[in-house]
This record gives C-alpha cells, structure tokens and sequence, in this order.
C-alpha cells in the first residue's frame, strides 16, 4: 500500500467536479419537478412517469449493455498506449446500439396501444409514440457518458448531463406548460433536452478528445466485450425494471395520482444518492486499473466508503426527519402522503450507496460481472415479490418497504461477496466514527419537527441543527484522516487549515 495513492487525489478532484454538476442537475431536477407539481395534476404527472418508466426500461434492451464495455476496456487500452484499441471499442459500441436502439424504438411505436390498455391508460399511447424516438438518442447519450467516464474527464459529462439538459429540459418545459400543452408539455421538454445535451456534448467530445479519435482504428475482438457485457445487460435489464417496478406495480393495482405521488417521494429519497453518483464514474475506472493490487483496492474502497457515509449520512437524517414538511413546501400539501416513502427510502439508500452502490460499482471495476448480475437479479427479485405482496395491501408503502428491503439485502450481498473474493471490507475504527457522530445529530434534530408548527421553519432549521451537531461531532471523535485532508485541497487549500487533522 502506497504512502500517497495519486488514485485518491484523482477520486477527490473528478469527484468533486461531478459533484458540483449532481447539485446543479438535482437543482434542476427538483425544479423540473416542482414545476410540473404545480401546471399539471398528480394523474397527468404520474401518467408521465410511467410512460418515461417504460421507455428507460426498454432502452437497456437497445444498447444491450455495450456502453458499459467502454470504462472498462477503454482505461485499460489508454493506459498500455494502445489508442487505436480504444477507440474501436467506442466505434463499435456506437455502431452496435445504433442499429439495435433503432428497432427496439419501432417496436415501441408499433406496441404503444397494447401497453395503454394494460394500464388502463389511453393516452400512454400517444405518450409512447412522441417519447419512442428517445430510444436511439438514450443509446447515444449513454455512449458519451461512459467514453467521458472511461478517459476520467468527467466536466464534459458534467456540462452535457448536468448543465445543459436540464437547464433546456427546464426552459422548454416551463414555456410549453405556460402555454397550457399539459402532457404535451412535459414531453416536449423531454425531448428536446435530450437533443440538445447530445448534440453539445458530442461536439465537446469530438474537441476534448481528438487526439483519441484520430487515432488509427483497430477494431478489437467483440468476444471479450460481449463476456463482460452480456451479465451487465441483463443486469441493467433488471435494475431499469427493479427501478421503475415501483410504477408499474403502482399503476396496475392503483391510481396514476397514486403514482405521481410515489415518484414524488422517491426521488426525494434518492437524493441520498448524489455523492455516490458523484464518485462512481471515475471509482469503477481506478479500481479497474488497479484490480491486481488488492491492497490498493481496499485502500480505495474504504476512503470512498467514508465520504459517501459522512456526506449522505447527516442528509438522511435531515430527510428522514423532516420527511412532510420537505415535501410539503418543495411541492404542494397532497404530496406529504409520500411521508413513509421518502424515511424508508432514506436508510436503505444510505446503507446501499455506502457499500458499492446499487450497481456494484466496486465489484464491475474488479471485473465481476457475473455477481452483479446475479445481485441484480436478488435486487429486482425481492423488490417485485415484496412490493406485489404489499401494495394492495398498504399501498404506495407497501412499494417503498418492497424497494428498501432489496436495497439492504443487495448491500449486503456486496458486502459478503467482496470479502469472500479478495477478503475486501471497509469496516475501520475511523468508519465507526463517522457513524457514531450521526447519534447526537439525529438526537438534536428531533425535537425541531416536533417544536415548530411551520413547515417553512423545519426546512429551515432542520439542516442548521443536524449539520451543525454532526459537524461537531465529528470534530469530537477526532474523525478527519490525512485523506480527508487531501481531498478538501481539491476544493479549496485554504480549508484544510481549517480542517482539524488527528494523529
């Protein structure tokens, strides 16, 4: 194990670019939302949601899992010097889900009538039929994602998927729901923000990496791509399906509000995920170049390990806690019913993004690709099972408890599976400190929803008193390691002389 790991500084710079684009795109996307909470009602909304449901399902069987193949294979070709390699991995993945993206689009188009009738919804026909041409375009927004993850210059991602598309996305469909266009609307904006991300992006792309592409083209062998493709395209099949399940269940056995409402809460309680969304693209590249050397993996591991439970945890109590009144005032009153989603979402996404992530980011760089698709399986499995079971029974509840207990059974499985494999954990004296600093914060919390009557003044104080107590707390338990340290320079060398270091 190396003294200064350069792998870490680069965890931390990356990370800390895509960090700053998750806030800026989850700012947005929360506007988005609030927006269409506000000119639409939760039936035309969650009509919505269940027709983009079924277009990002089947768009995994368009790209087959191929863009995947690119922040694998890529890093590994870039760092033996065989640039003419990398790039035929790209031109042939784009090739590929090009034409597959394209027939899987008519067949939506062609198929649209017979899925409004199985939700008892006539106009997802219509819905389907505009949204279908997104299918190609996801294929190659998909591509450009993973060739920016796979030579670790995230701020191109960050500027197509984090500052243009949903700042478009935003423009157009604020002017096309003042206009009164509804559901027309939301399309609307859906579309044209997704063509115009990959169009920028692409021309970034093309300039940022110029030397790669001008490269002289060797086109590799499809077989090692297809072997470690194959298990990730069912696993994304699976994990598309164990994400959206939710909805479709939801859909079938009630309401399309009921379903709006739900979405609403989920992705307020998938919010815990944006400091793991922020460290994953370049994570899976570092541990993929450094899989041999188990020391180093594990020494990677545990550092992301805490950063994602420091930062997500004191979020998670602050959502938990403050569950109605965050709901209450960021959208409209009806949708503090998804109270009881967002706290059982809350811990079973800290738990799940704290040991590898819902995608097996750790176990994909190791080249584990069978585990994640077997976990994936384990992950939909039990989310569909729990949630067709209880649903009818407790409703949009019954969905929430069906997702968190797939998220924590999948976490440990990761758990599990990584220590038997290479006898990986990141169980260290300074991850329980982080975890123990999260008592007297939830603690101090408490009292506050409890106290104030507002709804404005809990979203308010809330923070200020969790944050605050933990921050505290930490300081306390003498938490912060030399690794933290480095990684605040990548923000600012002026607060690391601020950060209290132990020995």
């Amino acid at each position: 194990m190396t003294d200064h790991d350069e792998g870490v500084t680069t965890l931390a710079r990356q990370g800390s670019i895509t960090f700053i684009g998750n806030v800026v795109n989850g700012v947005f996307g929360f506007a988005i939302v609030m927006l269409m909470t506000r000119f639409v009602s939760p039936s035309v909304y969650g009509l919505f949601v269940l027709a983009t449901s079924v277009i990002l399902f089947m768009q995994v069987f368009a790209n087959l899992g191929l863009p995947l193949a690119i922040d694998y294979f890529v890093p590994q070709y870039l760092d033996e010097g065989e640039h003419g390699k990398a790039k035929g991995v790209i031109v042939q993945v784009t090739a590929t889900v090009l034409i597959t993206s394209s027939l899987v689009a008519l067949a939506i188009a062609a198929g649209s009538g017979f899925i409004g009738s199985l939700f008892q919804e006539p106009a997802m026909q219509i819905a389907l039929l505009l949204l279908s041409v997104t299918i190609p375009m996801l294929a190659i927004y998909n591509v450009l994602l993973t060739s920016y993850y796979s030579i670790k210059k995230l701020q191109y991602r960050v500027i197509m998927r984090d500052l243009v598309r949903p700042i478009v996305r935003f423009a157009v469909t604020a002017g096309f729901l003042i206009a009164g266009f509804g559901l027309l609307g939301l399309i609307g904006g859906y579309v044209i923000g997704l063509f115009v991300a990959i169009t920028i992006g692409a021309a970034i792309f093309v300039s940022k990496a110029w030397s790669l592409l001008t490269a002289d083209l060797e086109l590799v062998a499809p077989k090692p791509l297809v072997i470690y493709s194959v298990p990730l395209a069912m696993t994304s099949v699976v994990f598309v399906l164990m994400g959206n399940v939710d909805y479709f269940v939801l859909g079938y056995f009630l309401d399309s509000d009921d379903v709006g409402i739900y979405r609403v809460g989920y992705m307020l309680g998938s919010g815990l995920m944006i400091i793991f969304n922020s460290l994953s693209p370049v994570f899976k590249p570092l541990i993929a170049e450094t899989r041999d050397d188990i020391d180093l993996v594990e020494q990677r591991f545990r550092i992301m390990a805490r950063w994602i439970a420091g930062i997500t945890l004191p979020i998670t109590i602050i959502l938990s806690l403050g569950a109605s009144s965050y709901l209450a005032v960021l959208y409209t009153p009806q949708y503090a019913a998804a109270n009881l989603v967002v706290v059982l979402l809350c811990g079973a996404f800290l738990f799940n993004v704290t040991f590898g992530g819902p995608d097996g980011s750790l176990l994909q760089g190791m080249g584990y690709s069978r585990f994640v698709f077997v976990n994936t399986v384990v992950l939909f499995g039990a989310n569909f099972v729990v949630s067709i079971t209880l649903v009818p029974i407790f409703g949009m509840e019954g969905a929430a408890i069906g997702s968190a207990v797939a998220l924590i059974l999948v976490g440990l499985l990761t758990l599990t599976e990584i220590y038997y494999l290479d006898g990986i954990h990141p169980f260290t004296r300074d991850f329980a400190k982080i975890v123990v600093s999260g008592v007297p914060a939830s603690i101090a919390g408490a009292p506050i929803v409890y106290v104030l009557e507002s709804d404005l003044l809990v979203v308010v104080a809330l923070p200020v008193v969790v944050i605050g107590v933990y921050v505290l707390s930490l300081i306390a338990m003498d938490a912060f390691t030399e690794d933290d340290a480095r990684m605040a320079a990548e923000f600012s060398p002026t607060l690391v002389k601020w950060l209290p270091i132990g020995s």
